[in-house]
C-alpha cells in the first residue's frame, strides 16, 4: 500500500497522470462519445419505426435504411460532389480566421477603427445572407469565387467578435506590470493578450466552421453544376427525398470531421499553453 502511494505521488511530481486518473480521464472520454452515439441510435431506431409503422411514402419521409441503401448506391455521386464543397469549405473558413483575426488585432488597438467599424460589421451580420448572395454571384461569377467569398462573408463575424473579446480579456493589471517592466506591445501582446484569448477564439472558429458550409451550400443552391448543394437541388426537383437526405447525410459527416479538426487543433494549442 505505501508503494502504490508513493508510486502515485511521485507520478503526480514528475507531471505523469496516475493510474486512477487515466482511468477517470478514459470512463469520461468513453462516456463523451457513448452518450450521442446512443442518442442518436435510439433516435434513427424511432424514425425507422416510425416510417415502417405508419407507412410513410419515401417521397416524404425515407426511412434511414432507404437513406443508407440510396447513399450506398449512389456513393460515387456523392464523393464526387463532396470533393468542392469540402474544399470551398475549407477556403472559406481559413479566410475568415486570416480576415476575422486581423480585423479583432486592428480594433483592439485602435480605439478609432474599432468605434468605426463594429457598427458595419453588426449591420453586416444582421443583413439576410440569401439576399446577398445574388449579388457576389453577379460580382464574381458562377465559379468557386463567389461561394467561398460567401462562405467568408457569413463565417467571419463570430471570429471577429470572439479574437476582439479573447484578446480585451487580458487581466489589466497584468498588462500595467509587463509595461512597468519595460515590455513591448509585441511581447505583451504574444505572451498575455494572445494566450487569454485562445479558448475564446477556438469557440469562435468551432461557430465559423459550421456557417462556412453553410454559405457554400447556399452558393451551391444558386450557381454551381456540382457540390453536395447542387445534388441536394436536383434530387429535390426529382423528389428523390432519400437522395437528398443522403446527401445531408455526408454534410453532417463532413461537417463533423472538420469541427473535431479544429476541436483537435484547439487541445494541441491549449495543451503547448499549459491550459
Amino acid at each position: 500500500m505505501a508503494d502504490n502511494a508513493f508510486a502515485a505521488k511521485a507520478a503526480e511530481l514528475i507531471g505523469a497522470p496516475s493510474v486512477p486518473a487515466m482511468f477517470a480521464m478514459l470512463a469520461r472520454t468513453g462516456r463523451a462519445i457513448a452518450l450521442p452515439v446512443l442518442a442518436g441510435a435510439v433516435l434513427v431506431a424511432l424514425w425507422e419505426f416510425f416510417c415502417s409503422y405508419y407507412a410513410i411514402r419515401p417521397v416524404l419521409l425515407p426511412a434511414p435504411s432507404r437513406v443508407l441503401a440510396t447513399a450506398s448506391r449512389a456513393w460515387e455521386i456523392l464523393v464526387e460532389n463532396s470533393i468542392p464543397t469540402t474544399v470551398e469549405t475549407v477556403a472559406g473558413f481559413l479566410l475568415s480566421v486570416v480576415f476575422g483575426s486581423l480585423l479583432a488585432v486592428a480594433m483592439v488597438y485602435s480605439r478609432w477603427l474599432r468605434e468605426v467599424l463594429y457598427p458595419n460589421i453588426v449591420l453586416f451580420q444582421l443583413i439576410p445572407k440569401i439576399a446577398v448572395a445574388p449579388l457576389f454571384i453577379m460580382w464574381l461569377g458562377i465559379e468557386w469565387q463567389s461561394r467561398v467569398t460567401i462562405a467568408v462573408f457569413i463565417a467571419f463575424f463570430p471570429i471577429v467578435i470572439s479574437t476582439w473579446t479573447g484578446l480585451m480579456s487580458a487581466d489589466p493589471s497584468l498588462l500595467r506590470l509587463c509595461r512597468s517592466l519595460g515590455a513591448s506591445e509585441w511581447q505583451m501582446f504574444a505572451r498575455i493578450r494572445v494566450p487569454s484569448s485562445l479558448p475564446f477564439a477556438f469557440n469562435g472558429m468551432k461557430i465559423s466552421m459550421t456557417l462556412s458550409i453553410i454559405g457554400v451550400i447556399v452558393g451551391e443552391f444558386i450557381t454551381s453544376q456540382q457540390g453536395l448543394g447542387y445534388v441536394i437541388l436536383f434530387a429535390g426537383s426529382k423528389l428523390e427525398t432519400a437522395l437528398v437526405m443522403s446527401a445531408i447525410l455526408i454534410l453532417c459527416f463532413i461537417g463533423l470531421i472538420l469541427y473535431g479538426i479544429v476541436g483537435l487543433i484547439e487541445w494541441l494549442v491549449m495543451r503547448r499553453y499549459g491550459a
